[in-house]
């Protein structure tokens, strides 16, 4: 029954005017790489019929994902969001950029902010958490210096890498040792996130989180891999640490098991992964389990906009992860991209843009001087 229900909704006809001016007439697509980094995501523009244009963010992809979000968008209105979200449901990257696009074209169409159009604003500030780049101390702390300039209060950083022959008090005291320098740079009334990736087992992510309780962290992130009733309550049984997950889920419902055996405080979504408007069901039901909601980000400036926008429409919203790339010309190349627009932050929060979509104006010259692919 389910499976119809899909095919009966992705094969529906274009109920639309062909003259309606927010048919959409075309589909652009750059495959971005950041210079330094190679941090890679894919950024779509949709034309409509009347003029109106929107930019939308997701994750990396290939030319055949591209395709499959030509021939589902193409004839169809700026407002057909559920129909794209079914047809591209297995390209969950390019359904991401797709849909942004249109709530992008939307907002451009009728001068009206993103986050107005998602029943916003909850907040006219955003709490940011840059999230740190560094292979070694030095390099962490000069990007936390560098952030911290910039106006962020609360950072993530990387756990460090374990040597295979430690004890596991030994390496909670090297992972203790960098809190402790990065906290000192930093400086007071900071905050930090331990990201540890998804690398650890759960037991080994128990010890951890129970011997750095009285560290009082924001939260440890993406501590394990391992997805399973059994496994997670090891760690949330076991120690207060608010424990952040999702970052590689796509599927609502399996967000909803996390919420409903309680293995999760802050839900994960990726922007990359998923859609405004999907994440925006994720946190409906994280909201009914009184859990905040904080996506996580690691893609380019379009994506930073979008969760801004996001943030300021949820009602249960914590904090919004921003890359801050420790290249200079990484930040250099966001910018350009964006026309200026700088990923920084005022006393550790955002400030929304109360500008028609998005709030910036997109150079395309940038995208097709950073891209692997123009499509």
């Amino acid at each position: 029954m389910k499976k119809l229900w899909r095919d009966s909704v992705a094969f529906a006809p274009a109920a639309t005017n062909g003259d309606h001016p927010l048919v959409i007439t075309a589909l652009r697509a750059w495959r971005v790489r950041e210079p330094v980094s190679s941090r890679r995501y894919t950024v779509i523009k949709l034309e409509a019929k009347g003029g109106a244009f929107g930019y939308g963010e997701g994750g990396p992809s290939v030319a055949s994902d591209i395709a499959e979000a030509k021939a589902a968008v193409l004839g169809r209105t700026a407002s057909d969001a559920e129909f794209i979200r079914s047809r591209l449901c297995g390209s969950p990257n390019v359904e991401a950029a797709v849909n942004n696009a249109m709530l992008d074209l939307l907002g451009r169409s009728t001068s009206v902010p993103i986050y107005q159009f998602l029943g916003g604003p909850t907040r006219y500030k955003v709490r940011v958490v840059a999230h740190i780049e560094g292979q070694d101390e030095q390099q962490l702390s000069s990007a936390v210096r560098q952030a911290r300039n910039r106006g962020f209060l609360a950072f993530a950083f990387p756990i460090p890498s374990r040597d295979a022959m430690w004890r596991m008090q030994a390496y909670v005291d090297v992972i203790r040792k960098r809190i402790d320098l990065l906290k000192g740079v930093a400086g007071p009334d900071t905050d930090f996130v331990l990201d540890a990736g998804a690398t650890l087992t759960p037991g080994d992510a128990s010890f951890i989180a129970t011997a750095l309780e009285r560290i009082h962290l924001l939260w440890l992130d993406e501590p394990t891999n391992v997805l399973t009733y059994d496994a997670l309550s090891r760690i949330t049984d076991e120690t207060v640490m608010p424990v952040g997950l999702g970052r590689n889920i796509h599927d609502v419902t399996t967000f909803q098991n996390l919420l409903r055996w309680g293995c999760v405080d802050i839900l994960r979504p990726s922007m990359g992964l998923n859609s405004i408007r999907q994440i925006r069901r994720m946190a409906a039901v994280a909201e009914t389990h009184y859990v905040a909601v904080g996506p996580h980000h690691a893609g380019g400036p379009l994506g930073t906009l979008a969760a801004i926008h996001l943030a300021a429409s949820l009602p249960n919203f914590f904090a919004q992860q921003v890359p801050q790339p420790s290249a200079e010309r990484d930040r250099a190349m966001r910018a350009e991209i964006t026309s200026g627009y700088q990923e920084t932050a005022k006393d550790g929060f955002a400030e929304l843009i109360n500008k028609p979509g998005l709030g910036v104006d997109v150079n395309e010259q940038a995208l097709a001087k950073y891209s692997e692919e123009v499509l």
